[in-house]
């Protein structure tokens, strides 16, 4: 299903904002060459990535625990490592991608396909 979610100039390249598109809450993101949708909870204790640091290799850096993921792909870059001694976690909770869905951008406006 197909949502929109607010005009593209109140997202400005290099910014984040957590949204709802229906029932999902996703965090929206503008990077260099597009716009851009993940889950809006990390995998690991699910911490907002909406409070997430995007990062210069175009990553989302997890407030909470510092894990890292392609904004682009949900891939995880960097698992979960801050504080000391949250490795062993780890054990119990494992690598696990993001969800990300495709946005578009049509006269102004920014759309979601969920």
């Amino acid at each position: 299903m197909r949502y929109e979610l607010c005009a593209s100039q109140d997202l400005p390249e290099g910014q984040s904002r957590a949204m709802k598109a229906g029932d999902t809450k996703l965090v929206v993101y503008h990077l260099s060459d597009g716009f851009y949708a993940t889950q809006a909870r990390c995998t690991h204790m699910f911490a907002s990535l909406g409070k997430g640091k995007i990062l210069k290799d175009q990553c989302v850096q997890c407030p909470l625990h510092r894990a890292k993921f392609d904004i682009r792909t949900g891939e995880v870059s960097e698992w979960a490592n801050f504080p000391p001694g949250v490795q062993m976690l780890n054990v119990v909770r494992g690598e696990k991608a993001l969800e990300t869905w495709p946005v578009t951008e049509e006269d102004g406006q920014l759309y979601v396909e969920i």
